[in-house]
């Protein structure tokens, strides 16, 4: 019986790899449309939310059956519930690309977003989906940390970036509305930050019973 669920907790595993994959990709694809102008990527970019989707529901199908059809101990049960939340982040990373992707229908033929850090945004909020992902799959707390951590570097490019788009505005009034699209992308991949940070702080969770928002009622599943 618990080799059968140890196989099945293997398989939510790999279904959450497969998550973290497409939503990299999704991010990927945006950016892509952003600075390619291309049309086929921001489609793509708006498909990957839809596949997306029904991941998160195939993953909170599995989390179902595992808890109904095996009896969990209080490490297993802190990992499906964990798995739970990440996902709903997840699905959030999945939302916020498809809209960056429809953003840049309004913004073809502007050079300003070749002036602002967005693209250095947009690595580094891939690099913590990836990496959050990774820290859970490889149950390494050091990594969740580093994720944590990581936040910072967004945050000091959002700024950068709000800067640099005000001093574009102040230069000429007629880039106001392209910046405004622009800090609407940069604020998308700010958040998509912030979820891969809920992720890690869950994966924290998964693997100590704490959460770095909460105290108390996590003492119950260690």
């Amino acid at each position: 019986m618990r080799t059968r669920f140890d196989d099945q907790l293997e398989m939510l595993n790999v279904e959450l790899i497969k998550m973290g994959a497409l939503c990299e990709e999704a991010i990927l694809a945006a950016i892509k449309a952003l600075f390619d102008e291309d049309e086929e990527m921001m489609k793509k970019a708006v498909a990957m939310e839809r596949a997306i989707d029904q991941k998160e529901r195939d993953i909170e199908t599995l989390c179902m059956k595992l808890l109904l059809q095996q009896q969990p101990v209080a490490k297993d049960l802190r990992a499906i519930s964990s798995t739970l939340k990440m996902i709903s982040d997840m699905e959030r990373i999945g939302d916020q690309a498809a809209d960056i992707a429809e953003i840049t229908q309004f913004i073809k033929g502007d050079s300003t977003k070749s002036k602002i850090r967005i693209r250095d945004m947009a690595n580094e909020a891939i690099q913590m989906v990836t990496e959050s992902i990774e820290s859970f799959v490889k149950k390494d707390l050091d990594l969740a940390h580093a994720v944590m951590k990581h936040d910072d570097i967004v945050d000091d490019l959002f700024n950068k970036v709000k800067e640099e788009l005000i001093r574009l505005i102040s230069e000429d009034n007629n880039n106001g509305e392209y910046c405004m699209d622009l800090l609407m992308i940069a604020k998308y991949l700010e958040r998509i930050a912030d979820h891969a940070v809920n992720v890690a702080e869950w994966v924290e969770y998964s693997l100590t019973g704490t959460h770095q928002n909460e105290e108390g009622p996590n003492d119950i599943l260690r």
